[in-house]
Formats: C-alpha cells, sequence, structure tokens
C-alpha cells in the first residue's frame, strides 16, 4: 500500500510543480487582473464539472462496479460492463457540451454573478473554448479508473502533467493567441486531447481497453447508476464550496476571485499528492477484500491509509498555519503579481489550512462506504457539510472577505468528516483502535512542534532577508522548509519511542 501510495504521490508531485510553474507563470502574465479572473472562471467550469461527475461520483461507483464483475464474470464480461459505461458517457457528455455552448452566457452569469462588461464577455469567450475539455477528460477519467480497478495507477496519475505542460506552452507562446487568457483557454482544452491519448495507450497497453457497447440497462449497469446518483450529489461537496467561493468573490474586492484561486492551488497541493493518492489505493483495495470476505483485513488497511495520509499531510499544515505569507510571497509575487495580491491570497492559505485535516482524510473514510456500494451515506455527510459551508460564507464573508469564504470551506470539511466517521464506526464499517489514536496524537505534536520552530525561523530571518527583495523571500522559504522537516522528523521519531512504538512497523503495517 505504501509503495502505491507513493508511486501515485510521487507523479502527483511532478504534476504539482508543473502546475506551480503554469500558475506562477500566469501570475507573472496575467497578476490578479480581469483577465485572470475571467480565465479562472472559465477554467472552473469544466474542470468542477469533471470533479463531480469525472473523478469524484463516477470512481466512487465505477470501481467497485467494475471489480466485482471482473472478479466474479471475467474479463470478457468486465469489458463489455465498461464499453456500455462509455457510450452512456459519450452521450450524456455530448449533450452537457451542447448545452453549455448554446446557453454560456447564463452559466458564466451564474457562476459570476459579479461580473460584468469585457470582463463578463471575455468569460463567456473563454468558457465556450475550455468547456469541450470535459468530454476529453471525463472520457480519460474512466480509462483511469479501470486501471485503478486491475492495480495499475502509474498512467491516470501521470496524466495530469499533461494538461500543465499544454498551458505552459500556450502561455509562453501567447504573443500569438488574442489575450494570454485565451492562450492558457486552449492550452486547457489541448490538454484534454493529450490526456485521453495518453490514457487510451495506457489502457491498450494494459488490455483493460474495451470499445463502446450498444447501450443495455442489464444488472451490473443498473448497479452501477443506482451508485452514481447519489455519489454524484455526495462528490458535489467541495465542488459546490468553490462554486460558491467564485459566485461570492466576484462580488468582494476585485481580486478576491484570483486570490481564492491562487491559495487553493497551493491548498491543493497536499490533497492531490497525499489525499486523492490514498483514496485511490485503498478504494480498490478495500473493495477486493470486502469482496472476498477479508472484513478485518479491510478495516485493517483503512486504519493504515489513515495514518499515512496524516503522517504525509501534516507537514504542509504547519506551514500553511506557520507562513502562509512567506509561502505566496515566495511562490508567486513576481511579475503582475504584486505584494497586496500574496497577503491577500495569504489569509485564504492559512484559512484552508485550518480544513487540511479534513479534507485529506475525507477519500479514506468515504471508502468505508464506496467498497460497499453504499454511495447515500456520504451523500447525506455532504449535503450536511454543503449547508454548514454555505451559512457561514454569507457569515463571514462581510468580515473576512475572501479568508472568511475559505474558513467556511475548512468548516464544512471537518462537519463533513465527522459525519462519515461516526456513522461509519456504529455500522462497523470502520475500526479505529488506540494504536491509531496514539500515532495520531504523535503526528499531531509533531506537527505542533514544526510549526511553532517554522514561525520563529521566518520570525528571525525576516530582518536579515528584507533587503534581497524577491530573492529573500525565497531563500527563507526553503530555509524554513528545511527547519520544520528537521523538527517534525525529529519529533515524530522521538513521540513514537516515547509512547513504545515503533515507526519503522507503523509504517509496514
Amino acid at each position: 500500500m505504501l509503495k502505491n501510495i507513493l508511486s501515485i504521490g510521487a507523479w502527483t508531485m511532478v504534476s504539482r510543480v508543473t502546475g506551480f510553474v503554469r500558475d506562477a507563470l500566469m501570475a507573472a502574465l496575467m497578476g490578479s487582473g480581469p483577465a485572470a479572473e475571467a480565465f479562472i472562471v472559465a477554467f472552473r467550469l469544466p474542470n468542477n464539472f469533471r470533479a463531480i461527475f469525472g473523478e469524484g461520483a463516477f470512481n466512487a461507483s465505477f470501481v467497485p462496479a467494475y471489480t466485482k464483475v471482473h472478479q466474479q464474470e471475467g474479463d470478457e464480461a468486465a469489458r463489455l460492463f465498461q464499453g456500455r459505461i462509455v457510450s452512456i458517457l459519450l452521450i450524456s457528455q455530448v449533450i452537457l457540451l451542447g448545452l453549455v455552448l448554446i446557453f454560456t452566457p447564463q452559466f458564466v452569469g451564474l457562476n459570476a454573478p459579479g461580473f460584468e462588461g469585457e470582463r463578463f464577455d471575455l468569460a463567456v469567450t473563454l468558457t465556450r473554448i475550455t468547456f469541450p475539455y470535459l468530454i476529453l477528460i471525463t472520457l480519460a477519467t474512466l480509462y483511469g479508473g479501470v486501471l485503478n480497478a486491475v492495480g495499475r495507477f502509474t498512467a491516470a496519475a501521470a496524466a495530469p502533467i499533461l494538461l500543465n505542460v499544454a498551458m505552459i506552452a500556450t502561455l509562453l507562446a501567447h504573443h500569438w493567441f488574442p489575450t494570454t487568457a485565451h492562450a492558457a483557454a486552449w492550452g486547457l482544452t489541448i490538454s484534454g486531447v493529450l490526456q485521453l491519448g495518453f490514457m487510451l495507450w495506457a489502457a491498450h497497453r494494459a488490455r483493460v481497453l474495451a470499445k463502446p457497447e450498444p447501450i443495455k440497462l442489464d444488472t451490473p449497469v443498473r448497479a452501477f447508476f443506482r451508485a452514481l446518483g447519489p455519489a454524484t450529489i455526495g462528490s458535489m461537496g467541495t465542488q459546490i464550496a468553490i462554486f460558491a467561493d467564485t459566485i461570492i468573490a466576484s462580488l468582494l474586492s476585485a481580486g478576491a476571485v484570483a486570490a481564492l484561486y491562487y491559495a487553493d492551488r497551493i491548498n491543493q497541493l497536499p490533497l492531490g499528492i497525499i489525499g486523492i493518492a490514498a483514496g485511490t489505493v485503498i478504494l480498490p483495495q478495500m473493495s477486493r477484500l470486502l469482496a472476498a470476505g477479508q472484513v478485518e483485513e479491510a478495516h485493517a488497511a483503512q486504519r493504515r491509509t489513515i495514518f499515512l495520509t496524516w503522517l504525509l499531510a501534516a507537514p504542509f499544515l504547519a506551514g500553511f498555519l506557520a507562513v502562509p505569507d512567506l509561502i505566496m510571497r515566495a511562490l508567486f509575487m513576481r511579475g503582475a503579481f504584486t505584494a497586496a495580491d500574496a497577503e491577500a491570497a495569504s489569509s485564504a492559505l492559512l484559512a484552508y489550512g485550518a480544513g487540511l485535516p479534513a479534507v485529506v482524510l475525507i477519500r479514506s473514510a468515504v471508502a468505508s462506504f464506496y467498497a460497499r456500494g453504499d454511495t447515500a451515506t456520504p451523500l447525506w455527510a455532504s449535503l450536511t457539510g454543503i449547508a454548514v459551508n454555505i451559512v457561514l460564507k454569507i457569515v463571514l464573508m462581510g468580515p473576512l472577505q475572501q479568508a472568511g469564504l475559505a474558513l467556511a470551506t475548512s468548516l464544512g470539511a471537518w462537519v463533513n468528516l465527522g459525519l462519515l466517521t461516526i456513522l461509519a464506526s456504529r455500522r462497523g464499517f470502520m475500526h479505529l483502535d488506540r494504536r491509531l489514536y496514539a500515532m495520531l496524537a504523535c503526528v499531531a505534536l509533531a506537527t505542533m512542534t514544526a510549526g511553532l520552530a517554522m514561525y520563529a525561523a521566518a520570525t528571525a530571518l525576516a530582518p536579515l532577508l528584507a533587503g534581497l527583495a524577491h530573492i529573500g523571500d525565497i531563500i527563507g522559504l526553503v530555509f524554513v522548509g528545511l527547519v520544520g522537516a528537521a523538527f517534525y522528523g525529529a519529533t515524530v521519531y522521538c513521540a513514537f519511542g516515547t509512547a513504545g512504538m515503533d515507526l519503522k512497523s507503523a509504517l509496514r503495517r
């Protein structure tokens, strides 16, 4: 399990690094101005639909269903099931694309009601360029789900790198496009073609590629759709929060949409590298173990995933809470991205950090239900989190601006995770033992120690690096990161030893 998580995490790390290069280039060329905000809205529309219907709901419903058909009925039945789902997805996505292209102004108006004039018109134009990406990436996600179900995780983890490479290339060639925002939009759509081609090749190489089949609502397909409906709504929690952030931020001061975007891009780093990687590995593993009747083994695999997720994500939490301003200045403050932009984004990053533990652990928690074919319970937990989130956004947007929107998202995630954990434990779907609690406590202690060390190091360095401008921020971030890593690692090791536990054993078991 650790090998698979680290493998996915490594490829995701490459994706996030290239994604940072993309975002840094975009920030330098467009800053937080109208063109940047118009592109962010155009980017988020297809991307959020992908996250809801593709990675979220689709994988939650498809992976357990495909695994069950493959184990019980063999390769040919699984291939036929896959082909029917391909046909259904393709038809539904073509219909959705047609509706969006016809009613693009209305879609943009719903998602950015504060946009007017030139900014609104540009967002409409860019959305028409970017939305075909949804068809391409949804099909790519399907083949990624097939590969994950048979234990091949690398291709799906590596494919997003192509998104960043394509957008970097078009941003560098922005003088060939009407605006830099047009260049970024075309880069997104081109990346969809590249990602789908790559996933088709990977599925063909793994001998799991199925051609579209005539649609037939047989037992496996009906079971898939029964799970898909609740899973779709359940997967909307985080995406509705992002939609709501964009809608409300468009009504706030200029630059709020961009501040949330750049803060969320950094916040997505541990989520993608660790949270999604862990969820990607644990769902098919629990599905296989439960299908074989090995319930306790499935619970043990989940406990280990929870521990590994928290162990690997906690250093990011320490940094987000201790030095969010230094992070945003070092990573983005260049070109059109000013010190004021960095300060606005850092307040949002701090607020997002408050919910980081919950966000990265939700994927592992929902596996308790999805692996058993129960997509309804996560739906209700997600809807409750959404309700709390939206109410808090309305309450906090005035006094805290974009930071209030991010904090509401964090608190909603905690509600979602809490409900999932309580319900799974009561039903016997999850068993969190004392050993796990003790290990999580050791990591929490190390997180606090690392955070305090990072804050002290940043405070001490600030006057020494003040005359070096932007390069001083970069040097400071590197040094503070090394200090935090040293304190974190040492504290984890000592805490495990003091508690009478062996860290190496915890990583293996």
